[in-house]
C-alpha cells in the first residue's frame, strides 16, 4: 500500500467486503470467480481493476477477438465502486450543463455523446440478457424529482431542450401525476423522467460480468494487488504484493475512483475521488409503502445542487446515498450516515420509525475536466485507460470498456488515434489537478459552495 493516500487508511482495506446490502444479498460463492494470483505470468493484456471497465473490456476482448486477457484486482471482484454503488444505470457520465457541453464540443458532438449514452444503457442490458445475468432490473428512466415549483419550470425547459435537440425519449410529469405513479411527499413537485434508465443490483451485475468474461477464456486475479510497474524493452513488467511477475504487451488502466495513481506518473492527479454514503433501511411494510404511496420501479434523484439519490428496492427496503465527509474517517462514515438517516426521514416523514440496516461507502470519480476520459497515454501508446464516470459507472463503465476493447484488438500501429465514432466529448486525459494531495479540500470547498447555493434557494 502507497505511504500516502488522499483519504484515511480504512477505505483502502482490500481483504473486507464492504458491510453493504449488495453484499448481503447476493447469490451463491464469490470464490469461484477467479483465482489469485500466485505464479508469474505472461499475456497479451493485462488489466489493472475488477470493475466494470476492467471487466467489460476483458469480457469483449476475449469473446470478440479471443486475446489473451489477465484482470488484476486489489479486492474480491467488484471491492471497489462497482460493487458498491447505488445501483442506478441511467444517463450522465459529465457533471457539464447540456448547454455547457454545446459551447465547448458543438452540437453534433453533444447529440454525439448522449446517443452513445442511449447506446450504454442497451449495453448493460444486452449483456444481460445474452449472459443470463438476473441483476434484478427495476424502471425504466430515472425520476429527477422537483423540490420547488421553479424547479420543475426548470426542468421542464431542460426535458424540451434535451428532447427536440438531443432526440432523448425523455418527458415531464406534473406533481399530481407523479404522486399516482412516482411518489407523494411533501417535497415533490412534479419530476423530469430522463430516458432511457435503470436500477439494479450493482454487485450481482459486476459478478455475471465477470462470471461471463470468464466462461469466454479471460482470466480474473482477485486478491492480487499490483503494487509495482515497469517498462523494459517493449514489455510491461508488473509486481503483485505477493511478489509475482506479470509480463505484458499492453495494459489497460481501469481504476476509476480507486485509482492506482501511484503506479505510474501519467496517472497522477488525474481523478478527484469524492465520498458517497449510501444507507439501506430494514424491510417497509405495505401501510409504510402506502403512506407515501410509493409506486415507481425506478431509481430517482431530488433536484438539489447537492443531491440525494434513492429508489425502493425488490426487498421493499428504501435506498438513500448522499455526500459523505471528506477525510475518510470509520467515525466519519456514522456520523454521515446518521445525517443521512435524518435527510431520509425529513423527506419523506411518515418513514421517521424506519430503522437503518445497512450502511456502506465509497467513491465517486470526478474530473477536472467533468468529463470521462478515455485514451491512450502519450509518452506509451500501448497504455490504454478509461476512468471518470461522475457517479454514472454503470453504464459507462461498461461501454468505454468495450470500446477500448475494440480499440485495442482493431488498432493497425502505435500511433492511432481515438476511433472517430467516439465523441470528441470523452477524448484523451483529463487535465491535471494542481497540487494533487490537496484534493479532498478541492472537493469540500465545491460541495460547500453548492450547499449554500441550495440554502440560498430554500432546500
Amino acid at each position: 500500500m502507497p505511504k500516502s493516500r488522499l483519504f484515511d487508511d480504512s477505505l483502502y482495506q482490500f481483504d473486507e467486503p464492504q458491510p453493504s446490502w449488495w453484499e448481503a444479498s447476493i447469490d451463491g460463492n464469490r470464490e469461484n470467480i477467479g483465482c489469485e494470483l500466485n505464479a508469474d505470468v505472461a499475456c497479451d493484456v493485462a488489466i489493472i481493476g475488477g470493475g466494470y471497465t476492467g471487466l467489460s473490456a476483458a469480457y469483449h476482448l476475449a469473446k470478440d477477438f479471443q486475446v489473451d486477457v489477465h484482470v488484476y484486482e486489489a479486492g474480491h471482484i467488484g471491492w471497489g465502486a462497482s460493487g458498491r454503488n447505488g445501483g442506478f444505470c441511467c444517463m450522465g457520465g459529465t457533471k457539464l450543463e447540456t448547454r455547457e457541453l454545446i459551447k465547448k464540443f458543438g452540437l453534433e458532438e453533444t447529440r454525439k455523446y448522449y446517443s452513445a449514452q442511449m447506446e450504454a444503457v442497451d449495453l448493460v442490458r444486452t449483456i444481460a440478457d445474452d449472459e443470463a445475468i438476473d441483476f434484478e432490473a427495476q424502471g425504466d428512466c430515472e425520476w429527477v424529482v422537483a423540490e420547488k415549483p421553479s424547479h420543475f419550470k426548470a426542468l421542464e425547459e431542460e426535458c424540451e431542450f434535451k428532447v427536440t435537440k438531443l432526440g432523448l425519449p425523455s418527458r415531464m410529469v406534473s406533481k399530481e401525476a407523479f404522486a399516482e405513479i412516482g411518489y407523494d411527499a411533501p417535497h415533490q413537485h412534479g419530476a423530469f423522467a430522463e430516458a432511457p434508465g435503470f436500477g439494479l443490483h450493482p454487485l450481482k451485475y459486476c459478478l455475471g460480468l465477470a462470471q461471463a468474461a470468464e466462461r469466454h477464456g479471460a482470466h480474473l486475479h482477485p486478491h492480487s494487488e499490483i503494487t509495482s510497474w515497469e517498462k523494459q524493452d517493449d514489455l510491461h513488467v508488473m509486481r503483485t504484493a505477493r511478489g509475482n511477475t506479470i509480463r505484458s504487451k499492453r495494459v489497460i488502466v481501469a481504476g476509476n475512483g480507486f485509482m492506482p495513481e501511484h503506479l505510474h506518473t501519467s496517472l497522477r492527479s488525474r481523478a478527484l475521488p469524492l465520498q458517497s454514503q449510501i444507507i439501506v433501511t430494514r424491510v417497509l411494510s405495505d401501510d409504510e409503502i402506502a403512506a407515501h404511496n410509493w409506486v415507481t420501479q425506478s431509481p430517482a434523484v431530488n433536484s438539489r445542487n447537492v443531491y440525494f439519490y434513492y429508489r425502493t428496492l425488490p426487498s421493499k427496503r428504501f435506498l438513500i446515498g448522499g455526500r459523505a465527509d471528506f477525510k475518510g474517517t470509520e467515525l466519519g462514515a456514522k456520523v454521515t450516515a446518521e445525517t443521512l438517516r435524518q435527510s431520509m426521514v425529513q423527506l419523506w416523514p411518515e418513514w421517521q420509525n424506519v430503522s437503518i440496516e445497512y450502511a456502506w461507502r465509497g467513491f465517486v470519480c470526478f474530473t477536472a475536466d467533468f468529463r470521462p476520459a478515455v485514451g491512450r497515454m502519450e509518452d506509451d501508446p500501448s497504455v490504454y485507460f478509461g476512468f471518470g464516470y461522475h457517479g454514472n459507472g454503470v453504464n459507462n463503465a461498461t461501454w468505454i470498456g468495450r470500446e477500448l476493447a475494440r480499440w485495442l484488438a482493431t488498432g493497425n500501429d502505435s500511433k492511432n488515434p481515438i476511433p472517430t465514432h467516439l465523441p470528441t466529448i470523452v477524448h484523451g486525459m483529463t487535465s491535471k489537478i494542481p497540487f494533487g494531495s490537496l484534493r479532498p479540500y478541492y472537493a469540500k470547498a465545491g460541495v460547500g459552495w453548492h450547499r449554500f447555493k441550495d440554502w440560498i434557494d430554500g432546500v
